[in-house]
């Protein structure tokens, strides 16, 4: 049951997480094929990578029952999209030192001496954000996430297959314990009718 309910909240993590990936990504693959340029591989691995990233956690999600009974297969292919997100991580891996935002500064300062005193205007501060690298580092940030997030969904699918076995050789322990005693039951009575047999027909025999 926890195992379950952890499994369901880490899917939705992954699915909310990828959803504005591979939005965010688009916007890259869909720009360079209006310009009739090749996709970069750091942009298209990734890109790749999280369309069926969130195919495949919202197949799972949708399909519980299945889940649970392939849990093995089902943390396979998690593992291998780790894989694949560590590869993705990597090839985006040169906009991690990037600095995507700056603050400006107005220099401009003025002080005007009037009847009523001082006025002036004071430097202001402006923040400047490039918005392609700041997409482009959100999806690297994002992909380190799915790399944790496809690890954790894996073993629990692991811990959830190990449960499932022990409740299964449990309840087989169980069906053949309560088997072999209801056998017993029906050799005992069967036994008890066949004393009472014997002695009703020694009695017949001495009258």
């Amino acid at each position: 049951m926890i195992g379950g309910l952890l499994f369901s909240f880490w899917r939705f993590m992954q699915i909310v997480t990828l959803i504005p990936t591979l939005g965010m990504l688009a916007y890259f693959v869909d720009r360079y094929q209006k310009s009739n340029l090749l996709t970069p591989n750091d942009i298209l691995v990734l890109f790749i990578v999280s369309v069926l990233g969130a195919a495949w956690a919202i197949l799972t999600v949708l399909r519980r029952k299945s889940t649970r009974d392939s849990a093995m297969f089902v943390s396979f292919i998690d593992l291998c999209f780790v894989g694949a997100f560590i590869a993705g991580v990597y090839e985006l891996r040169n906009i991690a030192n990037a600095d995507c935002s700056n603050f400006s500064a107005d220099s401009r300062f003025s002080v005007t001496i009037n009847n009523d005193g001082l006025s002036g205007d004071a430097p202001s501060l402006r923040l400047n954000t490039n918005k392609e690298c700041a997409m482009r580092k959100a999806s690297f940030a994002f992909g380190i996430m799915n790399c944790i997030f496809f690890a954790i969904t894996a073993f629990l699918l692991l811990f959830m297959h190990r449960t499932r076995k022990d409740d299964r050789e449990v309840a087989t322990k169980e069906t053949y314990r309560r088997r072999s005693h209801d056998s017993r039951r029906g050799h005992s009575r069967s036994g008890s009718g066949h004393h009472r047999r014997s002695h009703d027909s020694r009695r017949q025999y001495y009258v």
